[in-house]
Order: structure tokens, then sequence, then C-alpha cells
């Protein structure tokens, strides 16, 4: 347990966090020691790295500085005007771990739902990509939906490094999003319906549900928190449909539909699936997939961890299938790569030698 903490404090310090890095180092020592962390986390000993202990322990600290219910911690936690010390931050949180010790261990069920807007960077710009010259209406399912923020993608500003802008402006100005526009970018997407399936799905337009979906949030990473904020203004003016069900259920439930370009979205997701899911997901993707056809084609677009080759890094790809007429895979297609939390998009098909080994581990990044 102590060794999947400092793989995370790794790699929250590769990803800008040097605050969670210094506190989840503080934390496995604390552990080994003995100490009143490890009482929070008894009988999670052997959770498997893909579950994010440690992501879900901090989730769990910074629910309670967000609703006020750790003032003490909240005078360090940079996401409610702290001062971002971890160094003075650390004995605040050793007492809450002493003084909390249920409500933190109650935080533990929740599965980090980042919710990430900065990864519709990576989902709307493969959209973009297959949609076509003169796009179909969009019919828009994502597994994994948390909150459903980024089923309002359409809703977000789009900006590239070489200067162009793609979007709506937008309380979610993403930018850059690409490295250089998606090739051969359409008119506006029209999203018709948005529709999103979750274990534990948040309502981001609650005050709790906010705050819940904040928690998850790396308190440091200003642009990150920026982002969330944004794109809960736009929750408030696009409602979307999320349903409390597994992905392999959710997906069972789509059929194409005629003159509209259905399309199947998430973003490191399947970590969180074991395998018996993630065979089902597969099935009833091949399914929908099966049943498109030239008026009612169908989409499968993901931003994933993959390996490319045995034993190499894991690379986060940006990846679409597409079928339509007689049921058959027209493309599938690496489109792209990008950092884990979406931004900016590198399009075309990725090379090792374009690729900076990053900080690798069960659970990384999430």
């Amino acid at each position: 347990m102590a060794e999947m903490f400092q793989i995370q404090a790794s790699a929250c310090d590769a990803l800008g966090s040097r605050f969670y890095g210094v506190l989840l180092q503080r934390i496995a020592k604390d552990i080994l020691s003995d100490g009143p962390s490890a009482a929070v986390l008894a009988g999670h000993e052997d959770d498997p790295g893909p579950s994010a202990l440690a992501l879900r322990l901090m989730g769990a600290v910074h629910y309670l500085v967000l609703t006020g219910d750790a003032p003490d911690l909240a005078a360090h936690f940079p996401s409610v005007g702290g001062d971002g010390d971890p160094v003075r931050t650390w004995p605040a949180l050793r007492d809450l771990f002493r003084t909390a010790p249920l409500e933190l261990a109650a935080g533990l069920h929740h599965a980090p739902q980042t919710n990430e807007v900065g990864r519709a960077a990576a989902l709307f710009g493969a959209l973009l990509h297959i949609a076509g010259p003169d796009p179909l209406p969009v019919r828009l399912f994502e597994i994994g939906a948390s909150g459903g923020l980024n089923l309002r993608a359409d809703r977000f500003c789009y900006r590239s490094a070489d200067g162009h802008r793609y979007g709506p402006l937008s309380p979610v100005d993403l930018d850059p999003a690409w490295m250089t526009m998606p090739v051969s970018a359409p008119g506006p997407v029209h999203v018709v319906e948005r529709r999103g399936a979750d274990l534990a799905p948040i309502d981001p337009t609650t005050p709790d549900g906010a705050a819940r979906l904040t928690s998850f949030v790396w308190p440091d990473q200003a642009d990150r928190l920026r982002r969330l904020r944004g794109a809960m203004l736009v929750a408030g003016q696009y409602p979307v449909r999320l349903e409390t069900c597994t992905a392999a259920a959710f997906v069972d439930a789509i059929e194409p539909v005629d003159g509209h370009l259905t399309v199947l979205w998430h973003s490191v997701v399947l970590q969180y699936l074991d395998a018996a899911e993630k065979v089902r997901l597969a099935d009833g993707i091949n399914r929908i997939g099966s049943a498109a056809t030239d008026l009612a084609p169908f989409a499968h677009i993901s931003f994933e961890p993959r390996r490319l080759t045995a034993g190499g890094v894991r690379r986060y790809l940006v990846t679409a299938e597409t079928w339509s007429g007689h049921g058959k895979v027209a493309e599938h297609t690496i489109l792209g790569e990008a950092p884990a939390h979406g931004m900016p998009v590198t399009w075309g098909e990725p090379r090792p030698d374009r690729v900076r080994p990053a900080p690798d581990g069960p659970q990384w990044p999430a």
C-alpha cells in the first residue's frame, strides 16, 4: 500500500502537483510507521493499483476542505485560497487522520471522478476528425461520465497552438487544446442528445455535487480547477441525462438511429473495469457497430492509456472506430496522443521516438 502511495506521489510530481507529491510521500512513510493514516486505510491493504486508493484518500480529504469541515487544512489548500505549502500542511493533515477517521474512511468508497475537462480536447477533437465535411446531428453517449461535463464538449472553446480557434466563446477555454487543428474540421457539430452512465453519477449543478467533483482535482492545479468551474457553469445551461448503471448495461441499450451519427466515448475509464465488464463492453460496442448503416453510422472514441509495444511506457492515445454500412468497421485509427490530462493533443500516428517516457505505475495518473 505504501508503494502505491509512492508511485502516485511521483505521478503527481511529474504532472505538476508538488503539493500532492510531497503529501503522498509523507503518507507513505506514515503508513509504514503505522501512523494515523494506516488506521484510516485499514481494510484496503490489498486494493489493486488501478483502484487509485491514494487519490480516493486525497479526494476524501479535499472534500472536507471544500465543505468547510477541515478549517485547519483550508489554510494550506490552494483551491480555497491556502498557502500551498505541503510541509506546513502535513501536521494538519496528520491531525485530520486522527480526528476524522470515519469521515475519511467513508470517502474511500468514492472512486476518483475528476471528469477531467481537459480530456474534452482529445474526445471532441477526435469527433471533428471523423464527422466529415457535412456532419450529421450527433447523439452523444459517455461511460464513466461522472458529472457529464464532457457531454457538453461542443459548448467549449478550443484553441490550437498554431493560432486557430474552434467553437463558441465559452467559460471553458482550452488553450492550447491541440497543437494543430484537427484535419478537415467541419462547421458546427450539432449535438442533439446527451446521455451518460456512471456507477455513482454526480449532479454538477448542486453545491454538494460541485464539491465532490472539485475534490478530485489536485488543489494546486489552478488551470484544471478553472476549467472545471467553467464546465460546471456550462452544465447549468445544457442538461444531460445521467444513468446509474454499469458501462456494459448502458451500452447494451444503445442503438443507431437513421439520420444521426451515434457516438460513444470515454476517457481514462477502462482501468476501473474488471475483466468480465471489459469483455461485455467490447461485445456491446461490436453489437452497435454491426447494426450501423450508411444512414445510421456509429463511432467509438476513446482516450485511454495503452502500451504500443510489450513492456513499453503507457501512452495516452486518442483512438476512433467507425462503422457504417453492412456493420463493418470502416476505420480503426490512432488519431493522436496527449498528456494524461488531455491537452494539448498532437495529431497523427504516434512514433516511439516522439514520446518522452513518463512515470509509470498502476495508479498513474487518474
